[in-house]
């Protein structure tokens, strides 16, 4: 049997991610931050590109409305020289050839530079310049060195003595007599190994060794921490208004004395999306403040032309700068009608939320909203991450309207965060002399028609960061 070759043609669909296509998918994911980020790196990199003024829009269309028809018509007359495809037609909008100088902008007075820190101090600078003062030993600066290089963000000494001691080949009792010294720093409580000896620290400070506020330290802070007050009163031999007394001192001590000096940078939220009341509907208005307003570049563009005096060289690297941000634009314009219409379907879908409150809130899954807009679920999660939305009822990341629904009685679905809610709420108006245990929220709620397992309040009450009835009853 011979084999042979033969040539046969087949038509076959494919999905194919274009350079395009995946840089639009690579735009919907960013925040409007990291957006404005990247379109300022790509005016940077790319010349075609330049930054259109809110003024310069403006006159633009003051112009457009008054432009003679002569000018019409030699518009119309003219011929692209570049002759793929007709880019007039389709960007017409981002090929202004023109320059209006900007509007003076009203200049405002800024603090004074001296007013402004540029860096605050942390845990390590300020212990590294006590260490500086209080010592001119040699050795005991170099394992000092060593030792706060060690501690946490809370100021807890993170490796052993034996440990310190092996890093450099120093002595235990050199290594324990400058842990000493460390811990008598500011603040005090530093270096600790663990929160007894940090509350022990605080304690010998104060003036307090030999009461019962330290005994309750070294000796009973397991039954303090279970909220066992009777039975430390027991065991101290006080009554239960003497034993208050000592936990007040206790309570008002710092268990993480070094959180002062390493204080996280606060995230500050600039929504993406704004819900605003027209009546008596809501609208969706995207946030560009910030985003620069690109268009292409009449002096690059003149590059184009082959009647001008370029080379070929010249003409096929400004072509693909030009094909690069015409797609740039176009890619963004997309992201901001995707995240538009993914709002708008979240508007609709929440509108008693945005009414009325959490309580209101519907569940919703990224399925109901791609079949709403006509869309891929996964175009739905890729929009809403790192969004914002600033609605009527406060700031809200945009993933936070899709939640699961639980059944109830009256035949409606009831989202998980409302039924937190409802169960933070039954737990703030209990009597604090009787707790309600888990059992009897599940009876409270079956009453309200939500029918669930104790097991679930049990979880959501843990993610409340409730405390069970037991230890609510201890703490009162």
């Amino acid at each position: 049997m011979a084999i042979q070759q033969k040539l046969h043609t087949k038509l076959v669909q494919k999905l194919i991610l274009t350079p395009s296509l995946q840089q639009a998918i690579k735009l919907l994911p960013m925040s409007t931050l990291e957006l404005s980020e990247l379109l300022n790196q790509e005016m940077v990199e790319n010349p075609m590109l330049e930054e259109t003024a809110p003024e310069e829009q403006q006159t633009a269309e003051a112009a457009a409305g008054d432009k003679p028809e002569d000018a019409e018509a030699a518009a119309t007359t003219k011929v692209d020289t570049w002759d793929d495809s007709d880019y007039e037609y389709f960007f017409g909008d981002y090929l202004d050839d023109g320059y209006r100088p900007r509007a003076q902008q009203e200049i405002k007075e800024l603090p004074p530079i001296e007013n402004t820190l540029s860096t605050t101090t942390s845990l390590t600078d300020h212990l590294m310049w006590q260490l500086s003062l209080q010592t001119d030993d040699d050795l005991m600066r170099e394992i000092g060195q060593a030792i706060i290089g060690n501690l946490d963000d809370d100021g807890y000494l993170v490796a052993s003595v034996d440990e310190i001691s092996a890093m450099g080949g120093w002595p235990v009792e050199e290594v324990e007599r400058a842990l000493r010294l460390i811990q008598g720093f500011d603040p005090i409580g530093v270096a600790a190994r663990d929160i007894q000896e940090c509350l022990y620290l605080q304690v010998r400070h104060l003036g307090l060794e030999g009461t019962p506020t330290e005994k309750i330290i070294t000796e009973h802070l397991r039954l303090l921490q279970n909220h066992q007050v009777p039975e430390l009163a027991r065991k101290l031999g006080l009554t239960i208004e003497e034993l208050k007394h000592h936990i007040e001192i206790i309570q008002h001590l710092d268990p993480k004395p070094g959180s002062r000096y390493n204080r996280s940078q606060s995230q500050y939220v600039i929504p993406d999306v704004y819900v605003v009341k027209m009546e008596d509907e809501y609208v969706a208005v995207l946030n560009e403040e910030g985003l620069p307003q690109l268009r292409i570049s009449p002096v690059y563009r003149r590059l184009l032309d082959k009647s001008a005096e370029n080379t070929d060289e010249t003409r096929a690297y400004v072509k693909d700068k030009f094909r690069s941000a015409l797609w740039l634009i176009k890619s963004v314009e997309q992201r901001q009608k995707t995240i538009h219409k993914v709002a708008t379907s979240i508007i609709n879908f929440q509108r008693e939320f945005l009414d009325h409150g959490i309580e209101h809130l519907r569940p919703l899954v990224l399925r109901d909203v791609a079949n709403d807009i006509g869309m891929h679920e996964s175009t739905v999660s890729r929009v809403v991450t790192n969004k914002y939305m600033h609605t009527p009822q406060g700031v809200y990341e945009m993933k936070f309207f899709f939640h699961s629904g639980i059944a109830s009685s009256y035949g409606e679905s009831v989202s998980s965060v409302t039924i937190k809610q409802r169960i933070r709420k039954i737990i703030e108006n209990e009597d604090p002399r009787k707790p309600l245990s888990d059992s009897k929220i599940v009876n409270i709620l079956q009453k309200e028609g939500l029918v669930l397992a104790r097991r679930t309040i049990a979880k959501y009450r843990e993610e409340l960061k409730i405390p069970t009835s037991n230890q609510r009853k201890m703490l009162y």
